[in-house]
């Protein structure tokens, strides 16, 4: 969903962590059309996942819980209903064997005490399921989040959250329990006001975007590989990284474009590898949807304070900016 404040200050919160943690660099390229959504349900894509020569999304709030999968041509060759009225989804991620995670995890107005994910079938076919659904809380209470990540090694789930000071990367439990509500653990920092994320296909590396930036992180560390303008969208909130390593976007909007990203040259160095690797096998737990392992647990990896200082620094600025607009509009 929109998130909005005054565009002075919104540029300049946003902007200031960034310059201060991992300078962007500009894009290599502005992106290459794909295609054009061409279905005329598809108004506020949120989220993008792009699997098996398919590309998925879905609406966030206002609309029924349903994933869209739409051909190369940019037509909906299959549409999964999975619930009739879910609060706020906002993300995807993949789910393995013909299935995606669906995030049913906005919370704009920070009240909710648990969020939601479930795992539905999708492909190129028109059906109805009520999948199980497993409730999510943070260890701090109500936050809002619009990106939803699966390293694809382990099949463990990530949620980031979405703040204008710099977001929080959150593991999700190994073993889902779907009769209680499942604690998330922060694993590390992600930039501010994140609107998705991908893993690259070995896991080696992750990518997350706000509305205008994607930053690339090593994973399991979160140490920034660095960062780099997107496109200019309406507005930008579905990222996805190919089994071959390309690099899609797209953005809400009626009949919005889906848009491949040339990595610039610096940060292709650094995920080349991973990329050349291919994509790693499901793992016998994630493709049971309800146990999720991971051999290397993120969790046990505290960010740095190398990672720490320059949100601190940024947040403190983006205060500042804020006591100067509030000055600027008091009146005199």
């Amino acid at each position: 969903m929109g998130w909005r404040i005054s565009q002075p200050l919104a540029g300049l919160a946003i902007a200031a962590p960034l310059a201060l943690g991992v300078a962007a660099t500009p894009s290599a390229r502005h992106g290459d059309r794909v295609f054009t959504f061409t279905d005329a349900a598809i108004v506020e894509a949120s989220g993008l996942v792009v699997e098996d020569g398919l590309f998925l999304t879905t609406n966030d709030s206002g609309d029924t819980g349903r994933v869209f999968a739409v051909d190369r041509s940019g037509h909906t060759v299959g549409v999964t209903h999975w619930s009739d009225d879910p609060t706020d989804t906002e993300a995807l991620a993949p789910g393995g064997h013909g299935f995606v995670w669906v995030g049913d995890i906005g919370d704009n107005t920070g009240r909710r005490s648990s969020i939601e994910i479930a795992r539905v079938p999708v492909g190129s076919v028109a059906r109805t399921v009520r999948p199980t659904t497993y409730r999510l809380r943070y260890p701090d209470g109500a936050t809002d989040a619009e990106t939803l990540l699966r390293d694809p090694v382990s099949g463990r789930l990530y949620v980031a959250s979405k703040s204008v000071f710099g977001g929080v990367l959150y593991a999700v439990p190994e073993h889902l329990d779907a009769s209680g509500t499942n604690r998330l653990d922060p694993v590390g920092r992600v930039l501010p006001v994140a609107t998705d994320g991908s893993f690259f296909p070995d896991g080696k590396h992750l990518i997350v975007r706000n509305y205008s930036t994607a930053v690339v992180y090593a994973w399991p560390s979160m140490q920034p590989v660095g960062s780099f303008a997107l496109p200019s969208q309406h507005q930008g909130e579905g990222i996805s990284v190919a089994a071959d390593g390309k690099v899609y976007v797209t953005s809400e909007g009626p009949r919005a474009p889906v848009l491949e990203v040339t990595l610039p040259p610096r940060i292709r160095a650094a995920v080349v590898p991973a990329v050349s690797a291919g994509p790693a096998s499901d793992s016998p737990s994630a493709s049971a949807g309800t146990a999720i392992s991971s051999p290397t647990d993120p969790a046990e990896v505290e960010p740095t304070s190398r990672d720490a200082w320059p949100w601190v620094m940024g947040g403190l600025l983006a205060v500042v900016a804020f006591v100067v607009f509030l000055r600027a509009i008091r009146p005199r």
